[in-house]
């Protein structure tokens, strides 16, 4: 079971429609489903998703070791490229990365129940300030 974590705290998973894998053929096919989610490696290149913008409901983003932060880097340019679209972190995320992974534009993280046990959620709310606890927040209020 995968938990999700938002600014909010710990939440069930609602979506329900599954994920298409990147390399699956279903994503050049004309009759996708319309809202449909992109499950996308850390390696991929942001710029290959562009076509993909508006349809896409979602893309899910692979952190294969909490030490590869490759993910925080294609969420980046994901959004400088345009996508409005929901963005999720998963897989080995630890809550000291869940500032980062919302100041890169990640909307939320999908932890595993094992994770969430050892990190419980007063740990990602701890981090959930992400916005008023910038540095760069932090010298524009001091001046």
């Amino acid at each position: 079971m995968s938990i999700i974590v938002t600014d909010k705290g710990f939440h069930t998973d609602t979506w329900t429609d599954g994920f298409q894998a990147w390399d699956d053929n279903a994503l050049t096919r004309s009759d996708r489903p319309a809202g449909y989610a992109i499950d996308m490696p850390n390696t991929a290149n942001p710029e290959d998703l562009v076509p993909f913008f508006n349809e896409a409901a979602m893309i899910r983003i692979e952190f294969p070791s909490f030490a590869d932060g490759r993910g925080f880097t294609l969420a980046r340019n994901l959004r400088l490229l345009g996508y409005t679209g929901k963005l999720r972190a998963y897989g080995h995320v630890i809550s000291d990365q869940y500032t980062m992974a919302r100041r890169c534009g990640f909307d939320e993280v999908e932890i595993s129940a094992d994770l969430a046990e050892r990190q419980p959620e007063t740990e990602w709310l701890y981090r959930a300030d992400w916005q008023d606890n910038a540095y760069r927040n932090r010298l524009q209020q001091a001046g």
